[in-house]
């Protein structure tokens, strides 16, 4: 074969490789993308009815699985771009944000007959007349009942919480402290989280009425006061509370347990004669735009919600169907018991205020049930927060004289530039400098990328106000909102200044302990004559290696009022030596809540400051302290004359990015005392968190934030080491 023969046939290989290679992209054009936040049996279920799906029509069909928390993020990032999902399965109450983003298109299309639906599910992706999913599954709380503590199950819920039971068991656990776990309760008096016009519900009369009584049960100790999800189902599971009030989520947890259990629906209040009606959740087969003009996804959806899948759904996951011609199987009483509750619950707002509703709720109920205000006082400090968060964004502002200080600087820049061009020395030094740009090039690329990429995207969101996707210009209104603290008092709780204020506080207490603690230990295992130091150095970097919201999670539970390790050490002291300490409520006032993250962040902390003390005490030379000792220095004088001076340098640099990283240690404060008492603890950068995503997503605002803590930073990091040059320089 000739050279030229060769050629043309590796030419021929190529281009059917290429040919190769593109065909199934081409093939995978038509095919179908289905994302949904199920695990473990919901899962399975649905790739089976997936599959079957695929087998009856012959479409592929690509899963994937998103976590709930960062569903509606990946949907907003993916689907206006044409890179999302055809179809994806997600609660209802989130279609008025994905009707605001045009995320999901109508899905008439895809419904079998109205009439198979039930009345609720269908009502619930149902606005304006057009229907936005198709009904899959409902879920809500119902009362679990430990039938080995209770024979005959009282009707309503004050009698529940006046039963005799053994000691340490309590008639009822609920999530006492939840907006979500208070609402049953809020219901049977006549109150709603969201008014219709989409205002602030959670206020008046049945709202404080509500809160007082649930506070009553509290006090009672009816109920435990701290209760979270994982306490309800540890609570119910070891027997310690004869009724709970969870949802489906909890009957993985039962498997194991040896008494017998049921579902039932909620009780009545006998004060007001109306049962607890807790919210619905309908989880819905929805479609992106693009999915929603596709036949095959349609064909998908339909799928999804039909009476096989449903059936299949139901025997496989223990999911509760909505179709109304799809019966619960007869050996599964606990998915009978979620059907009569489904039937007597309130599908969720889908108005994305509804979202705006939990963080001041959930203060409100706290600061209610631990005593620090009244029912009133705390409901109407919630409305106002409610609409402080919901209030129109700043006006508009226009571009040009930001634009003429950008084109000015650039045109500075490119003065600048060319004076250096012009200089002779200048581009000779260039010249000698090109091997070793061309060395760091890949480098200054990478950084760029990764470090100054973001740091300018950041600086111009925090000059731009609106929801995403819909952001316009403000200039700088959102650091005027800020630092004037929203019109408000500036020294109030949540208030820049106030905040600020904290985390200087926060990093001051945490440097310093850290730098004491890591600089004793660093001493004592630096000396020779300690045995087991290699020991004790592994054992004393365990926290360091630990994760730190491993580490937070872990503290938060042992700083527990009722079933911490801290309160179980209380009640051994006073076992042991007859005192009657109290458990500390530690998350309950600023003092004990700001205590509890210092320990937790400390506990994190301490190490790297050790290592840094052993690395830095192994470049003092042995023969400079022999000759301070053999010229009478005390060993005081020996380590603050001589070792503390020499290890300075060392530790000067560890001490600022410990500083760094304590100002911004988003995960202990958040993790372990959440912002309690009612936000004081929070700290900067978990302002600059709720506002960015729990708080309407006001990325322009939490931007802001941002921008404000990097200078902070950059002030306080740098504005030392100018002063110390500076002195030097007057010498």
């Amino acid at each position: 074969m000739s050279p030229r023969t060769g050629s043309f046939a590796h030419v021929l290989c190529l281009i059917f490789a290429l040919l190769a290679a593109l065909a199934p992209a081409r093939a995978r054009a038509d095919d179908l993308r289905l994302w949904h936040a199920y695990r473990d049996a919901e899962a399975a279920a649905l790739v089976e009815v997936v599959e079957r799906f695929s087998a009856a029509t012959g479409h592929r069909v690509e899963l994937l699985a998103v976590a709930h928390e960062s569903f509606a993020s990946k949907l907003v990032a993916t689907i206006p771009r044409g890179q999302g999902p055809d179809v994806f399965i997600d609660s209802h109450e989130r279609l008025g944000d994905y009707r605001q983003r045009a995320l999901v298109g109508p899905a008439t299309a895809a419904l079998d007959d109205p009439a198979v639906y039930s009345a609720q599910s269908l009502a619930a992706v149902t606005r304006d007349g057009v229907v936005w999913g198709v009904p899959l599954s409902a879920k809500s709380v119902a009362l679990f009942v430990n039938t080995g503590l209770v024979g005959h199950v009282p009707k309503t819920l004050e009698e529940i919480a006046a039963l005799s039971l053994p000691a340490g068991v309590y008639p009822l656990a609920y999530e006492a402290q939840s907006a979500y776990g208070h609402m049953p309760l809020l219901a049977a008096f006549g109150g709603r989280m969201l008014a219709e016009d989409a205002s602030f519900g959670f206020v008046g009369p049945a709202a404080e009425r509500s809160l007082a009584f649930a506070r009553e049960l509290a006090e009672r100790g009816a109920v435990p006061r701290d209760a979270d999800g994982a306490l309800v189902a540890d609570l119910f599971r070891s027997g310690r509370a004869a009724f709970a009030i969870s949802g489906p989520w909890l009957v993985g947890d039962l498997a194991q347990v040896r008494f017998a259990w049921r579902v039932i629906p909620l009780p009545v209040v006998a004060e007001t004669g109306l049962p607890m009606r807790p919210p619905l959740t309908v989880e819905a087969a929805m479609l992106s735009p693009q999915g929603a003009a596709k036949p095959a996804a349609l064909a998908l959806a339909r799928a999804l919600g039909g009476a096989d899948a449903a059936e299949l759904r139901q025997r496989q996951a223990g999911t509760l169907s909505v179709r109304t011609d799809v019966p619960v199987p007869e050996d599964n009483p606990v998915l009978a018991g979620f059907r009569a509750q489904a039937e007597l619950a309130e599908p969720m707002s889908a108005d994305p205020a509804m979202r705006s509703t939990w963080e001041p709720a959930f203060r409100a109920i706290r600061k209610v049930l631990r005593g620090q205000a009244d029912p009133a006082e705390a409901l109407a400090e919630a409305a106002h927060r409610f609409a402080d968060v919901r209030r129109p964004p700043p006006a508009a502002a226009s571009p040009t004289p930001a634009l003429l200080l950008l084109g000015l600087g650039l045109l500075l820049v490119a003065f600048h530039l060319v004076r250096r061009a012009r200089d002779p020395d200048a581009r000779q030094a260039l010249r000698r400098s090109l091997p070793a740009y061309r060395y760091v090039a890949h480098s200054v690329v990478v950084v760029g990328l990764l470090v100054f990429v973001p740091l300018i995207v950041g600086a111009a969101t925090s000059l731009f106000a609106g929801r995403p996707g819909e952001g316009y210009y403000v200039g700088l209104a959102n650091f005027v909102e800020i630092l004037t603290a929203r019109g408000g008092p500036l020294l109030a709780t949540g208030s820049f200044w106030f905040v600020l204020l904290v985390t200087f506080l926060w990093t001051a207490v945490n440097v310093v302990l850290h730098l004491g603690i890591g600089l004793a230990l660093g001493l004592v295992l630096s000396r020779p004559t300690l045995r087991l130091r290699a020991l004790y150095r592994v054992l004393l970097i365990i926290p360091w290696a630990v994760p730190s919201y491993v580490t937070a999670l872990a503290w938060k539970g042992m700083f527990h009022q009722q079933y911490g390790a801290v309160t179980g050490l209380i009640h051994a002291v006073n076992d042991l030596f007859g005192t009657s300490v109290e458990p500390i409520a530690w998350f309950s006032r600023f003092a004990t809540a700001f205590a509890a993250n210092v320990a937790t962040n400390v506990w994190l902390g301490f190490p790297f400051m050790m290592v840094v003390t052993l690395g830095a005490l192994t470049a003092v030379p042995a023969d400079v302290l022999e000759a301070a000792e053999v010229d009478g220095a005390s060993r005081w004088q020996r380590l603050t004359r001589v070792t503390l001076p020499m290890i300075r340098p060392a530790l000067a640099p560890a001490v600022t990015l410990g500083a760094i990283w304590t100002f911004n240690m988003f995960n202990v404060v958040f993790l372990v005392s959440g912002g309690d008492p009612d936000g004081a603890t929070d700290i900067l950068v978990s302002e600059a968190y709720r506002w960015a995503f729990t708080r309407e997503a006001q990325y322009g605002y939490a931007a802001a934030y941002a921008v404000l803590i990097f200078l902070l930073l950059l002030v306080t990091t740098r504005l030392p080491a100018w002063l110390a040059r500076r002195s030097e320089a007057a010498r």
